[in-house]
């Protein structure tokens, strides 16, 4: 006599999730897969609590066999199977671990084994980010990275450079845009961390230089970065405001063969180069992200820069940056 399959397979729970969205009842379920009524109301009540609730036979599957097969070492999801379906309930429902750990409490503000933390959701998921429930899971957050961040050992004003002057002391009139000759410097960096290119923008015109760089060494950048400034007039060499980037450590060497004052962001926020930053991403249409910049010929840089110097932008009224910037020498000149 066969021996009565007990436990549900993941063919049978994919049957399961297909008869569901052809809202088939748990009865004509059971019968097309030979099992109790009972086994089938059971494992589809487990994740389908109200009409909005979805059943996923992968995730139903793991969760199962995780659960059979983990016996200790458990963290609290693993401990308490009406917790875990809580959490991957919510998951495919498209919550966040934050919206998850946060509804929790409403629905079970004086139940202590229902409470869990965003930060212990993100664990679970990621305890196993190798395997096939860990890779489906991370799939089912908002952002999913296939490797999560680790926290930052330093703090967010971790000095990296001596003597930095922090972007709180520039003059506030730079934020105004209302004279020309502050700008705003970053490095775009190539395929495997081997290759870059400066970029440097004027904050009130958006007129652009792409500077090609032979190295990410600080003394290589800035002489290149003066190289590339001491071309234009003085008056139009006021400031530069760059991120935290360890090849401005020169910049004391820059200001002085530049005239300029520079200026340093807050370390990871890039909001405050936004110039840049929305400048850079319009580079990047030229150059991809997985580009080998020491294979892109001055040629093409200069290419690249003339299109953009040359583009009408809605903000500047659909006028070019080249057209503006010449428009500041002319007044200057009068």
């Amino acid at each position: 006599m066969e021996k009565l399959r007990r436990r549900l397979n993941l063919n049978e729970r994919i049957v399961i999730e297909t008869l569901l969205n052809e809202n088939r009842s748990k009865s004509y379920i059971a019968i097309q897969l030979k099992r109790n009524r009972s086994t089938i109301t059971r494992e589809v009540n487990n994740w389908i609590k109200k009409p909005s609730d979805k059943y996923n036979a992968t995730i139903a599957h793991f969760f199962a066999k995780e659960e059979y097969l983990n016996k200790r070492n458990l963290d609290k999801i693993n401990t308490h199977k009406r917790l875990k379906s809580f959490v991957y309930r919510g998951l495919l429902s498209g919550f966040s671990p934050e919206q998850i750990a946060g509804r929790i409490k409403i629905v079970y503000p004086n139940d202590t084994t229902m409470s869990i933390s965003h930060e212990a959701i993100y664990q679970h998921i990621y305890k196993h980010r190798q395997s096939y429930l860990g890779k489906k899971l991370i799939k089912l957050l908002p952002y999913h990275h296939h490797k999560r961040r680790e926290k930052r050992k330093f703090g967010k004003n971790r000095v990296r450079i001596k003597d930095q002057v922090n972007i709180s002391q520039r003059p506030k009139h730079v934020e105004l845009r209302i004279e020309v000759g502050h700008w705003e410097g970053d490095l775009m960096i190539g395929t495997g961390q081997k290759s870059a290119i400066g970029t440097i923008v004027e904050r009130k015109t958006r007129y652009t230089f792409i500077v090609k760089i032979e190295n990410r060494k600080s003394k290589t950048v800035t002489q290149q970065f003066a190289k590339l400034l001491n071309t234009l007039p003085k008056y139009i060499r006021k400031t530069m405001t760059y991120d935290n980037g360890i090849e401005m450590a020169n910049h004391k060497w820059l200001s002085n063969n530049t005239g300029m004052d520079i200026y340093f962001a807050n370390p990871y926020s890039s909001w405050e180069r936004g110039t840049n930053e929305n400048t850079n991403g319009l580079i990047r249409r030229f150059f991809p992200k997985g580009t080998d910049f020491n294979k892109i010929t001055n040629e093409q840089l200069k290419q690249a820069q003339f299109a953009l110097n040359n583009r009408p932008r809605k903000i500047l009224g659909y006028k070019t940056p080249k057209e503006i910037m010449n428009q500041e020498i002319t007044n200057y000149a009068a």
